[in-house]
Formats: C-alpha cells, sequence, structure tokens
C-alpha cells in the first residue's frame, strides 16, 4: 500500500499480535452507561433519535448500581472507567447522586455532554461528587455548531462549560468535533479558539452513516475533503500545545500514526462494554441496537462479557465481500463495528475506499 514505509508496517504487525492478545484476554476497562435517551437538541446526525421525551424511561440509578457491585466483585473497580451518555445525561436531577455512587463503590468517573443543563454551580458540585472527565461536543463556529445541533444558543452553552471544565485542573476534559461539509473550513479558527479556552485534548470524528445523517448528504466529506481533515490534524500533531487526533472509526492508511494516537484499534467488546437505557448489554454506544449481547434484568453483567462478545473478538466473519482479498485485512480487520450491518455483514464506511487508497 502507497505510503507505508517498512518501518511502519512492522509496527503496525507488532499492534496487530498485541490487538490479538487483548481480544482474548478481553479486560474490561471502559463502561459506558446510557443513563437517559432524553435530550432537548435535535441534532442532524443523532444515531439514538433521542428527543425531548423519547417514550424510554430513564433507567434507575439503582439497576446501574447492580451491575457495579457485580463488575466490582470480579475486577478492581479503580481499573474501569464508567461513562455516562446519552441522550443527555445532565438531564437526570440525580447525576451529582449518580456519580457518589459510582464512586462510592470505588468506579472512576466521567460524562459526555452538550453542555445543556450545564451551570456553574453544577459543575461545581459534581466534581466535588468526584467527577474525573467530561467530554463536551462543539461542532463548528457559531452558525455551524447551532446547525448541526438544531438549537440556536447551543453553541454558547458548549463554550461556557469548554471554558469553566478546562479551570478545573483535576478534571480530564477533552472536546469532540464532528466535521461535515459545513464546518469543513472553520477547522483553524476552532482550534484557535479551543486554544485560547486552554483545552488540552481535541477530537475530531466525521459522520458515519447511521440513523438521522442519512438523511442529511452534506454532512458526508468526499474523499479529498476527508484527507484534508486528516492532512489537519497531522499538522496540528507536529505542533506543542494541543493534542489532536482523529477518532477510533476506522483504518488510515497512509495516515496512521500521524492522525491518531497510535494505530487503528476498535475496542468495542473488547475492553470498552455499555448498558443501554433499556438494559441491554453491548459496546460501543455507536452500535447502537446491533450486536446486543444480553440485558442486565434478565442477565449477570460479567457473565455476558466473559461468555459472549466472540462476534467482536474474533472477527473472521467480517472477512467477506470487500474485504475477503483486502491486502490491509491483518491490520483494519474489517474497520470498526459500528461501521458493520448486523443483518448483513456488510460494512458501511471502508476509510481507505473513501481515501482513494484502495482501487
Amino acid at each position: 500500500m502507497r505510503g507505508i514505509g517498512i518501518r511502519k508496517r512492522l509496527a503496525l504487525d507488532a499492534h496487530a499480535i498485541q490487538r490479538r492478545i487483548a481480544a482474548e484476554l478481553h479486560e474490561l476497562t471502559y463502561l459506558f452507561w446510557e443513563c437517559t435517551l432524553r435530550c432537548t437538541l435535535s441534532c442532524v446526525h443523532c444515531g439514538s433519535d433521542c428527543t425531548a421525551d423519547p417514550g424510554v424511561p430513564d433507567m434507575p440509578l439503582e439497576d446501574f448500581l447492580r451491575v457495579l457491585d457485580g463488575i466490582a466483585s470480579s475486577v478492581d473497580p479503580a481499573g474501569v472507567m464508567v461513562c455516562l451518555t446519552g441522550g443527555e445525561p445532565a438531564l437526570r436531577s440525580d447525576l451529582e447522586r449518580c456519580g457518589r455512587e459510582i464512586l462510592a463503590r470505588g468506579f472512576p468517573w466521567g460524562f459526555v455532554t452538550s453542555g445543556t443543563g450545564l451551570g456553574a454551580s453544577r459543575l461545581r458540585r459534581m466534581v466535588s461528587e468526584g467527577l474525573g472527565s467530561v467530554t463536551v461536543s462543539l461542532d463548528g463556529l457559531r452558525g455551524s455548531h447551532d446547525w448541526f445541533r438544531g438549537s440556536a444558543g447551543s453553541f454558547d452553552r458548549a463554550c461556557d462549560v469548554i471554558g469553566r471544565a478546562a479551570g478545573y485542573g483535576s478534571l480530564v476534559m477533552d472536546v469532540v468535533t464532528c466535521v461535515n461539509r459545513r464546518n469543513l473550513d472553520e477547522l483553524d479558527d476552532i482550534r484557535g479558539l479551543l486554544r485560547d479556552m486552554g483545552v488540552a485534548r481535541w477530537r475530531i470524528f466525521t459522520v458515519f452513516p447511521r440513523g438521522r445523517a442519512t438523511e442529511v448528504p452534506e454532512l458526508f466529506l468526499d474523499g479529498s475533503q476527508f484527507g484534508q481533515v486528516l492532512d489537519f490534524i497531522a499538522a496540528c500533531r507536529r505542533e506543542p500545545g494541543m493534542d489532536v487526533a482523529y477518532g477510533c472509526e476506522g483504518f488510515l492508511g497512509r495516515w496512521e500514526g500521524e492522525a491518531r494516537n497510535g494505530f487503528f484499534d476498535c475496542r468495542a467488546g473488547v475492553s470498552i462494554g455499555s448498558v443501554l437505557a433499556d438494559g441491554s448489554i453491548s459496546a460501543c454506544p455507536s452500535l447502537r441496537g446491533d450486536f446486543i449481547q444480553g440485558n442486565i434484568y434478565t442477565d449477570e453483567f460479567m457473565a455476558v462479557w466473559n461468555g459472549r462478545f466472540g462476534v467482536m473478538r474474533r472477527r473472521d466473519w467480517m472477512k467477506s465481500g470487500g474485504c475477503a482479498s483486502c491486502r490491509l485485512w491483518k491490520w483494519c480487520t474489517g474497520g470498526a463495528m459500528h461501521l458493520r450491518d448486523e443483518k448483513t455483514g456488510e460494512t458501511l464506511l471502508c476509510h481507505p475506499k473513501w481515501l482513494g487508497e484502495l482501487r
């Protein structure tokens, strides 16, 4: 493959061996809790189809705590990060209590937010309850972000939270940005804005074809534009002051090792698990309703974690269609799980093909 020198090939080979070992060990290190599907925004790309009244009640905290108690009896909770996601976690009035109870069981915790419902006093209370990390979405400058999130004023709310969270030395805080055709030319200005607010970590994603995004063509970049994003990230990484990286979606060919920390590695079901709002046991929340492995109301989480998830840990089944004879298979292993159709097994998006690296 063009652009991948011998040293990088050897490093990728070594990483492939490490990835196989990790899948065999499947040590749980990150647990998402989809604590609500409620959200006051109307994001154009939402894969969860969240609304202000989604018709699915918030999971009672006590139900999730039973899951944590079972995990803590099997592994050291200090080694498992619990991340609350949604919907918008801050819409839970008991979010502070959630954090307190999670921490009381020895688990570090954090959450993902759009900035809605997170004023200065509330963030301060959550930090006092042991909040360890917070991820805030910022998807462009004011016009682009408000369009993307479907809510006027959402840019100002996100920036307010980012600025305040960056001031807490105890917090691991990062900002995530979904790049699309509307905000592509704003990336350098976004970087300047984040730098001025004291942001140390910036993760950049691209929109994938699931949920509402499939109905909005202008969300999707062409291959040249995607390469432009990766070149931008690689250039940022050569400058000090901010850790900029592309997300964990797919194998990037010649940009591997240049546009992200480490090499591509989908950890869904390998070290990342999740409990969805209805109790479903899954992995990365981006999978949504696909590849469900059990349910906390009928199954014990660690029994499911140790006894199932083979579809995510042994991925030869993905070596079909265009992947069957692909020379990149040993490094890519079919891409991210959330980009696979559970029913057909076909990939929804191949990053090397998107970039024009495969002919």
